[in-house]
């Protein structure tokens, strides 16, 4: 956008300059400048992705520890594995466990702190407990956002209670 308003400041200074434009025109064209110019100093014109992009960066290459799934509290190991997420932005693919099985398939994101996660491939072993992997591979089926605060990464569906939280491992 300040390309938009550069282009339009030098055309109204070049009327000027050449004398083509009277006073009240000028007046108005100046006060529609400096208009935008206010507009855009205030951030209506950011380009959205901004902070996006930033966030979408931060959670991945990083390995993200399960701490809790539907609003209850996940143990530190699950069948003497830890249940965690890794998300490989080169790539677009993620790796997770629930505890049991090795979960793996694609993600993308989107605008305005949006994901999509496709289940492509998993181990198929039977283990004694089973309902963190069932509830996580629910929530990687069911998220379409994500919100970070910190070391906090919330998958989300809509504005409903977070799906899944992780902490970042250190």
């Amino acid at each position: 956008m300040p390309a938009i308003l550069a282009n339009f400041l030098a055309l109204v200074i070049n009327l000027l300059i050449n004398q083509e434009m009277n006073r009240v025109k000028f007046t108005h064209c100046l006060a529609v400048v400096f208009c935008a110019l206010s507009l855009s100093a205030c951030g209506i014109f950011k380009k959205s992705g901004g902070d996006d992009a930033q966030k979408s960066t931060v959670i991945t290459e990083r390995r993200w520890k399960l701490v809790e799934l539907a609003g209850k509290p996940v143990p530190d190991r699950v069948n003497g594995k830890e249940p965690f997420i890794l998300l490989q932005q080169k790539e677009g693919r993620f790796s997770a466990s629930g505890g049991c099985n090795g979960i793996g398939g694609t993600f993308t994101f989107q605008d305005n702190g949006r994901i999509k996660f496709s289940q492509g491939m998993s181990t198929k072993v039977a283990c004694e407990n089973m309902e963190i992997e069932i509830g996580l591979t629910k929530a990687l089926k069911d998220a379409d956002n994500f919100s970070l605060k910190g070391d906090d990464l919330s998958l989300n569906k809509a504005r409903m209670a977070p799906l899944a939280r992780f902490k970042a491992d250190k």
